[in-house]
């Protein structure tokens, strides 16, 4: 017998432990660690939020077979075709690893000190400064644009630190990512990454023990927590910024696919394109970073979730677009090889997604490595026994006590 049965909410029963759910913890106010179902108000509260649920029978009093909840299939639709008026580009790199990251380092650096200077003004009362958040993310688009590894990678080490504002600075990374994936133009991608940065605005408005907490949140308090949207927007626009774009990102970032969502329960494409992207990064960002109230997962588990909500929370189409931008283990990932040893992906993560560049941390007996070694694994194919050298697993964040924020290049 299975130890986690995936059930439809409308099965619950007293006593069940409800470890997983059909759509991202951070979308519901329970508490993420699961939690057993304690009263008939804890149905009614979950069937509220969800269709079906994953029940651990290791934890439970008891527990049964369920239904699947299914995407609805649909024709499939091009970039232009999601894009209509947009005219769309082709993006090769221009650079190489080594060539932009010195580049994207000096790129994300400022991005960080001037987002952290601004959001410290705008959670002390003050305005937000439009004029230095669009001169903020600029160089950032600009490295992106010419190759995108460098900036990927250094959003994924600082998701591991303890930087105030990373969520900000880690979405608007991945959404210009994800916008150069799709080949729109530098406005657009410029929109992109403002978006990416204030989406969220509206928390530094919010009690901050609603944003940390660990336990189940009142419905008052959730509420309250879903109330961010509309500080968002009413923050942005006191500031004088008009860009739709960026606007529909505040306003419409957790409305979902298939009309679960919020403020305004929009489904499919009535819900505006930019904001489609931004609940994908969002999401992504969110489960790959360490919280208060949770560890990060690793990116390659991040993925699969993504592609298990495909038609269901986010648009098939931008969810496979940005599996292609990111690749099956992005840079930053920390991954275990065929040969015993432990190493981080760096570059080439997207054209060669299984066999890409990373550099040894860990040796077989998981030792710290005594000198940097790289190994382009497109070209390297055999370990030192002569057997087959590939990835076999991706690890969690921070495996054998590895301290991601340590790495230096």
């Amino acid at each position: 017998m299975l130890d986690v049965i995936q059930i439809n909410t409308s099965e619950l029963q007293l006593g069940m432990y409800v470890s997983g759910l059909d759509r991202p913890w951070l979308e519901v106010p329970f508490p993420v660690q699961g939690f057993r179902i304690e009263s008939p108000e804890d149905i009614l509260r979950i069937q509220k939020y969800c269709q079906y649920v994953f029940v651990d029978s290791t934890k439970t009093v008891l527990a049964g077979p369920g239904l699947k909840r299914k995407a609805p299939s649909r024709p499939r639709k091009t970039n232009q075709q999601i894009f209509r008026g947009r005219k769309l580009k082709a993006y090769a790199d221009s650079t190489t690893w080594g060539e932009e990251f010195p580049k994207a380092r000096a790129a994300v650096d400022t991005l960080m000190e001037t987002v952290d200077n601004i959001f410290e003004q705008v959670s002390r009362g003050g305005a937000l400064d439009v004029v230095k958040v669009k001169q903020s993310v600029d160089p950032m688009i600009d490295s992106i644009s010419r190759n995108p590894d460098a900036c990927i990678w250094l959003a994924r080490m600082k998701q591991q630190d303890t930087y105030t504002y990373q969520h900000s600075v880690g979405a608007s990374i991945w959404a210009v990512a994800l916008g150069r994936q799709l080949g729109l133009p530098k406005p657009d991608l410029r929109s992109l990454a403002i978006g990416g940065l204030l989406f969220d605005i509206g928390k530094l408005r919010v009690n901050p023990e609603l944003l940390g907490a660990t336990r189940s949140l009142t419905d008052e308090e959730f509420t309250a927590l879903r109330g961010h949207v509309a500080l968002g927007v009413e923050m942005i626009t006191e500031s004088g910024l008009m860009n739709k774009d960026v606007l529909d990102m505040v306003t419409y970032h957790h409305e979902r696919h298939d009309g679960s969502g919020y403020p305004n329960g929009l489904s499919g494409d009535t819900i505006p394109v930019f904001a489609r992207i931004a609940a994908i990064v969002d999401c992504y960002d969110a489960i790959t970073s360490h919280r208060s109230y949770a560890r990060g997962i690793a990116p390659s588990v991040a993925i699969k979730k993504l592609y298990e909500w495909r038609d269901i929370d986010f648009q098939a189409e931008l969810v496979e677009e940005f599996i292609q931008s990111v690749g099956i283990y992005p840079a930053g990932t920390l991954v275990e090889l065929s040969s015993g040893e432990v190493a981080v992906v760096v570059a080439e993560y997207r054209t060669r997604r299984l066999r890409p560049k990373v550099m040894v941390l860990l040796d077989a007996d998981k030792k710290p490595s005594a000198e940097v070694k790289m190994i382009d694994l497109l070209t390297d194919k055999s370990a030192p026994d002569g057997k087959l050298l590939e990835i076999t697993s991706s690890l969690e964040p921070e495996a054998y006590g590895i301290d991601m924020t340590a790495i230096k290049l």
